[in-house]
């Protein structure tokens, strides 16, 4: 059985994060206002229908969390559901090209790719972008 009053805490906090009103919200996951308010206020407990409507608008809310107040939220669905690039046979030449013609213009180009005397050479790169992809080359 899940504890009504922490229940409705991680609601408000559901509906503070996006930035809704306890209408707006409503009509969002497809309730009536009255609802919103009725379960807000303890008067009634949520209804399965009521928390797969929040899940079904907003997958970030894991179902874990909202009814026991365990995991997180929001949830890094970004993380779970990321596509894997199939690594592609790319040269190191084209590797050396692409990041001198990306690199900061102040940096010498020998900077950037360089060859210990230990003879190593690079052998992968990894490049992360701020929505949470990423892209692999390696030789």
């Amino acid at each position: 059985m899940i504890n009504t009053e922490e229940f409705t805490q991680r609601l408000e906090r559901v509906i503070r994060f996006y930035g809704e009103s306890a209408s707006s919200f409503a009509e969002k996951i497809g309730v009536q206002r009255s609802s919103i308010s009725h379960i807000l206020s303890g008067r009634n407990k949520p209804s399965l229908e009521f928390v797969l409507k929040i899940l079904s608008a907003f997958p970030e809310v894991e179902l874990y969390w909202l009814l026991n107040g365990k995991g997180s939220f929001p949830a890094k669905k970004e993380i779970k559901e990321q596509k894997i690039l199939e690594p592609t046979p790319v040269s190191s030449e084209k590797i050396k090209k692409e990041a001198i013609a990306k690199a900061p213009e102040n940096l010498p180009e020998e900077k950037i790719f360089s060859e210990n005397e230990n003879n190593k050479t690079i052998e992968r790169i990894v490049v992360f972008y701020s929505d949470g992809t990423f892209k692999n080359y390696h030789n």
